[in-house]
């Protein structure tokens, strides 16, 4: 995971999203399976900006989570809001990387986390390669080369 340099100006996507009391865990601060369903939410937030969601409506095609990973740095607590940025960090020939940070409302990183994702062909139940089209979407929104 490449995300410990980067700056919030490295980031293409933001989601914003409210910290919700059932969120919280016995200890009073947000249970760490949510932190997975903040992650969720921008992944497929990503997957909106960029079209993905839609060409896999279209042509059951789509990406399948490979690998999610998540570094927890700080605790988050109710009430509040949190920040996520997410970027592609890579794109091979059938898998692709989401890198998310998750900052609270102070402004400090509250987590780090990177989905790794395969493009899978859910019709004829394999990998396929990477669209063109949805790489070229990607390196506009990012503004890079992949």
């Amino acid at each position: 995971m490449t995300i410990g340099n980067m700056t919030e100006r490295n980031f293409s996507v933001e989601l914003i999203l409210r910290i919700d009391w059932s969120e919280l865990d016995y200890f009073g601060h947000v249970n760490n399976v949510s932190f997975f369903k903040y992650i969720q939410a921008s992944r497929v937030n990503y997957w909106d900006k960029i079209g993905l969601t839609e060409f896999h409506r279209k042509t059951n095609i789509g990406p399948m989570l490979a690998s999610c990973k998540c570094d927890f740095k700080q605790p988050l607590f109710y009430p509040g809001q949190i920040k996520i940025l997410s970027r592609v960090d890579f794109i091979k020939n059938t898998s692709f990387s989401i890198c998310h940070r998750i900052i609270d409302d102070k402004g400090q990183i509250a987590a780090e986390a990177q989905d790794i994702m395969v493009m899978f062909d859910f019709n004829q139940n394999k990998k396929i390669a990477f669209p063109d089209d949805l790489k070229k979407k990607i390196e506009r929104l990012e503004n890079i080369k992949f």
